[in-house]
């Protein structure tokens, strides 16, 4: 049984591919990436930044498309083994409880069970401007929209799988209009997943490897340490952003406190689909799938904004790697 995970539902069935022997890294990477392939759909340009949860002993998601017309919306889709995918080739349909919310585009989805019930948060374009939507399913058939979480400009809306002292958790990124030079994460609550407050801010980019920003990636995972966060960091390089992953660990009950944060990242692009796409040199995590009995994670993220891979840790290693190389 993992030493750290809370209230981790055993998972048996999670994509798993054992560290290679030449590796000594904390997380490795696939070696059949990508997992999804940019063309995937009859006319999909791009499928990356998309999120994966267990669903009926297999598993469901919802996907960011980019089409051949450069718009950007979300799909679903299954996997009996997280691996093979079979996209919906039609969009998410949302039923919203006010038409006023329903956006003209949508991307970077998450994906969680909390409570009752499948909750997608996605950065949703309010009139023409990125916010942070947030809609339910219960089969992955009817989705059903509430009202935007915050103002534009945000992004990387991720709520926690549990209420944090009876409040629903999220955290964000508050940005502008364009390709933002700036980050930060920001914490806030909400009683009812319709009013949110008390924002408390997390941390911003303030290592060599993510100076210019920072982001949330997956839903965050609770250990015993704390809740697990990986996230996204960027480099202004001269060549441009370069996005990695990173990992810390926040306080269970004020998850604005930041208890541990390691200073390496966890993950940089270094592979040809990682390097080479629309966007070069870019890991951006948005789903990790956790088994309760043996601690493995399988990590899904958006390789230069083309596909989507897939990379493999063990919590514990996870854990201790933030702790060991905290800043």
């Amino acid at each position: 049984m993992n030493s750290t995970l809370v209230n981790a539902t055993p998972l048996p069935n999670i994509p798993w591919e054992e560290r290679p022997e030449t590796s000594d890294r904390v997380v490795w990477r696939y070696s059949q990436n990508p997992v999804i392939p940019r063309d995937l759909l009859p006319n999909s340009n791009s499928i990356f930044n998309s999120a994966v949860v267990p669903f009926e002993d297999a598993f469901a998601g919802v996907f960011r498309c980019d089409d051949r017309s450069r718009h950007m919306d979300l799909y679903r889709g299954f996997s009996e083994d997280g691996i093979d995918w079979e996209l919906d080739p039609e969009p998410l349909e949302w039923i919203a409880q006010d038409p006023e919310v329903k956006g003209v585009y949508g991307y970077d989805p998450r994906v969680l069970w909390l409570e009752d019930r499948y909750y997608v948060t996605w950065c949703n374009g309010y009139n023409g401007w990125p916010t942070i939507g947030v809609g339910y399913t219960e089969d992955f058939e009817t989705f059903h929209q509430l009202e935007n979480a915050f103002l534009p400009y945000n992004r990387n809306g991720i709520l926690f799988p549990r209420k944090i002292k009876g409040k629903y958790a999220m955290l964000s990124r508050p940005s502008d209009r364009g390709h933002t030079p700036f980050g930060d994460i920001f914490y806030s609550e909400s009683p009812d997943l319709e009013h949110w407050g008390v924002h408390r801010y997390v941390m911003g980019p303030d290592l060599n490897w993510c100076y210019t920003k920072v982001g949330g990636g997956a839903v965050p995972i609770e250990t015993s340490e704390g809740w697990l966060l990986i996230y996204h960091g960027v480099l202004q390089s001269c060549n441009g952003f370069v996005y990695s992953m990173g990992s810390a660990l926040l306080d269970l009950e004020e998850p604005w406190k930041v208890a541990y944060r390691a200073r390496p990242y966890l993950l940089s692009p270094k592979t040809m689909y990682e390097c080479v796409g629309d966007v070069p040199n870019v890991v951006f995590p948005c789903a990790a799938l956790v088994d309760g009995e043996t601690g493995r994670m399988a990590i899904y993220y958006g390789a230069a904004d083309t596909v989507t891979a897939l990379a493999f840790a063990y919590v514990d290693e996870v854990v201790d790697f933030t702790k060991e190389t905290a800043v």
